[in-house]
């Protein structure tokens, strides 16, 4: 299981820099990391981006009201864990 994990947010990790077009590589986005604001510097537009992304690519939508959504964007891991719980591809 903690493999599968890992696997899904190396995954995961590689489509935030593609949407993105980030100069840095996957492996280089700390798990625990903010993605939002410090961290990885996202603001809210690079969010909205990475949903839409997500959306796509697993089958189940991000939505902007959602009041979970400081919670599931706080981190690569927390966005993972989110991802593995609703993904429907």
């Amino acid at each position: 299981m903690l493999e599968a994990n890992l696997e899904l947010q190396n995954e995961v990790a590689g489509l935030i820099v593609s949407a993105l077009n980030l100069d840095i590589g996957p492996d280089e986005i700390r798990a625990d990391a903010p993605l939002y604001g410090e961290g990885l510097g996202l603001d809210s537009i690079d969010i909205l981006e990475v949903a839409l992304v997500v959306s796509k690519h697993y089958g189940f939508q991000l939505r902007a009201d959602n009041a979970d959504n400081v919670s599931i964007f706080s981190s690569l891991s927390s966005l993972t864990r989110h991802i593995a719980a609703n993904r429907t591809k």
